[in-house]
């Protein structure tokens, strides 16, 4: 990959340097100071991915990302002194459509690359991701166990990068008495799961917590995916976790949870799929589209990165395709006339 660096110290600048050339087949093709400089680069010449700091003077890591990702969209990491400091900024970022987020490595890391490794395996996992132009592959849908009868609904609802924000949005929008059991599959590191079912907390009626092993969804609260493993009922009122596929690059995947929504859940489902880079999601929700269930693609006009629901479009898996601002209200149109 062309990688771009985004950082304010030259020591820490020069560190990241070291790190993209552990791998000839990655390539430092700018370094930018500040995030003006890291904006007027990247429309000179766009990488495919940025290295961006978080705390700059003057334009700080979010509103470099903002900008960038409103003139020369492209791939971008965070790397910040302390992802727990700046947790709040980190989900600002991605919901302007930061990809993930990761510590920077010590300083005193040595030349054989001893702390290099979490920084290196989230640029290896992006790189896949770039690099993923014929989508991810296909999950098996077994027949569904059973048809519908009147059972809970349940809202299944994926995101990747751009996600957070949109989902703040949606879910400040939904009323406390939202009547469907509400799941969540968001692109992020499981260290950031706790802190962003918090911060989701924070726009809404609804409880919004980590999904653990054995959890039920229960109607009018949000389950949030929370490890980096696949989250996928299993049972017809039961989620859990688990690892295949485990070469899959899209973590958790959006597609494993809708599949297994196909398969297992025995009432309505309510498929949405939210603004995302790559295609994961779009398979799962035509799965659920082609078994007579409800499903809404963003559209690309409110999308940070149109890629996940341009992916749902192609393939006719939505029913509708909305902007991200009238998505709560076309829900409760569509699940208070099911009543």
């Amino acid at each position: 990959m062309k990688i771009g660096i985004v950082n304010d110290l030259p020591g820490v600048a020069a560190l990241l340097r070291r790190v993209v050339g552990v791998d000839p087949a990655n390539q430092v093709v700018w370094v930018a100071l500040n995030g003006a400089e890291g904006v007027e680069l990247c429309a000179k010449e766009t990488p495919d991915l940025i290295l961006m700091d978080m705390v700059m003077p003057d334009m700080d890591g979010v509103e470099t990302t903002r900008r960038i990702m409103a003139s020369t969209p492209c791939a971008i990491l965070i790397v910040t002194g302390s992802i727990r400091v700046n947790a709040n900024r980190i989900f600002e970022a991605m919901g302007h459509g930061a990809l993930d987020a990761v510590d920077t490595p010590p300083l005193h890391t040595g030349k054989t690359g001893d702390g290099f490794e979490p920084l290196m395996a989230k640029i290896a996992t992006i790189s896949r991701l770039v690099g993923d132009k014929r989508g991810g592959r296909r999950v098996a849908v077994p027949d569904r166990a059973s048809q519908h009868h009147r059972h809970d609904r349940l809202l299944a609802i994926g995101a990747s990068a751009g996600g957070p924000a949109v989902l703040a949005t949606l879910l400040r929008d939904l009323p406390k008495d939202f009547p469907a059991a509400v799941v969540i599959v968001q692109h992020v590191d499981e260290q950031f799961a706790a802190g962003m079912a918090t911060w989701l907390n924070q726009s809404t009626a609804l409880p919004v917590r980590v999904a653990v092993e054995g959890d039920r969804p229960t109607v009018g609260e949000v389950l949030l995916a929370g490890t980096s493993d696949h989250l996928t009922l299993t049972s017809a009122d039961r989620v859990g976790y688990t690892s295949d596929p485990i070469d899959y690059v899209y973590r958790p995947s959006v597609d494993v949870f809708f599949h297994s929504a196909v398969r297992l859940w025995r009432g309505d489902v309510v498929g949405v799929l939210l603004t995302g880079m790559g295609r994961d999601g779009a398979l799962g929700l035509k799965a659920l589209r082609d078994r007579g269930h409800y499903t809404i693609a963003q559209d690309q006009a409110t999308s940070a990165v149109y890629g996940m629901p341009k992916a749902a479009a192609t393939i006719n898996a939505a029913v509708d395709i909305l902007p991200s601002g009238r998505i709560a209200a076309k829900l409760m149109d569509v699940l208070t006339a099911k009543i």
